[in-house]
């Protein structure tokens, strides 16, 4: 079970002062009088939300629920996909009854939905059918996408799998969204078109992630020439801005410090101009600020942080190469 932080406010850190701290962050950080702060408040709203489960891993599926819905998320992306990593937890609603009512109740109380659900991993050994009973769930709550990436195999075998999992997934109206994880084999954007356009999929997407992309050393303007319909949902963080060289090192990153978006090194507005409309998924798994604030509060900085960037950055989409279409996408128009 998850620990009480999950929903505070009674977890360490999650009490009436931690709160007021990231409700007063986003009002007043940026300086903006009032009057315009709102106006640019209420733009920003028009975008939708996810909650991505290892921002808050420890909570279960209805536990970050009940938190996505206090802090104003429109969606949670549920890692229903046990992938047997050290020390994370088994979420596999399929094998889990029990979860699965839960996880329906806190969905239907709050009027949040589930908009994916990961991670489909492609490896070396692995058959797509594994994954059905993950999928059959997805679509019973309603999910749109489950997230996959590519860690094994020749490139005639992951494409072939790749493939499989998009065939297995469209019955069910699920989109298959290829993440790139530099640490992976399929690791940067290049790679990731070639699978793409090898398995020519309508229901095959491309899932943009700033902490990969930048470590990728990708270029945004790279994205602009892809078809709009590959883009469903983008994972949204910050990071510093040096790229370690060591593995271990880019996996704790990954896994344990990542940053608010604003927070760090990379320009994620100028890689935002060149994504269309899509659902921005939070995903900041950060141990140190879970600890100073608790799950739900930190759920909460993470999207008061975003809006608080998105509204800062709003005159970024207008000189540096976002089109007024990617702006009024991205929930940022000229105020």
């Amino acid at each position: 079970m998850c620990p009480s932080t999950c929903l505070g406010p009674r977890g360490p850190g999650v009490g009436k002062d931690a709160t007021s701290r990231a409700r007063s962050f986003h009002r007043f950080r940026d300086g903006y009088p009032s009057e315009r702060h709102w106006k640019a408040r209420r733009t920003v709203l028009k975008q939708e939300y996810s909650l991505a489960h290892l921002t808050v891993l420890a909570c279960t599926p209805p536990e970050m629920t009940y938190i996505a819905a206090r802090a104003g998320y429109d969606y949670v992306s549920i890692r229903s996909i046990y992938l047997g990593l050290p020390g994370e937890p088994n979420y596999a609603l399929p094998d889990n009854p029990q979860m699965l009512k839960q996880t329906k109740t806190a969905l239907a109380s709050t009027g949040v939905r589930v908009h994916d659900i990961e991670v489909a991993r492609v490896y070396e050994g692995m058959h797509p059918s594994k994954y059905l009973p993950a999928m059959e769930v997805a679509a019973e709550l309603g999910a749109k996408a489950i997230l996959c990436s590519i860690w094994g195999g020749e490139r005639e075998f992951y494409i072939e799998k790749f493939a499989e999992i998009c065939d297995l997934a469209k019955p069910f109206g699920l989109t298959v969204d290829l993440e790139y994880v530099p640490i992976a084999v399929v690791r940067n954007l290049a790679q990731a078109l070639d699978v793409l356009r090898s398995v020519n999929r309508t229901n095959a997407g491309l899932m943009i992630d700033m902490h990969h992309f930048h470590r990728a050393r990708d270029n945004p303007a790279d994205l602009d020439a892809l078809p709009r319909e590959w883009f469903h949902f983008a994972h949204l963080c910050d990071a510093n801005v040096e790229i370690p060289t060591r593995r271990a090192e880019m996996i704790r990153i990954m896994r344990d410090e990542r940053l608010y978006v604003g927070e760090g090194g990379i320009d994620v507005a100028g890689i935002l101009a060149h994504i269309p409309h899509c659902v921005y998924s939070i995903e900041v798994p950060n141990r140190e600020r879970r600890e100073e604030l608790g799950y739900a509060g930190h759920a909460t900085r993470c999207l008061e942080t975003l809006k608080a960037y998105l509204i800062k950055h709003d005159r970024h989409f207008e000189t540096h190469g976002g089109s007024a279409s990617n702006r009024a996408a991205t929930g940022i128009e000229r105020l």
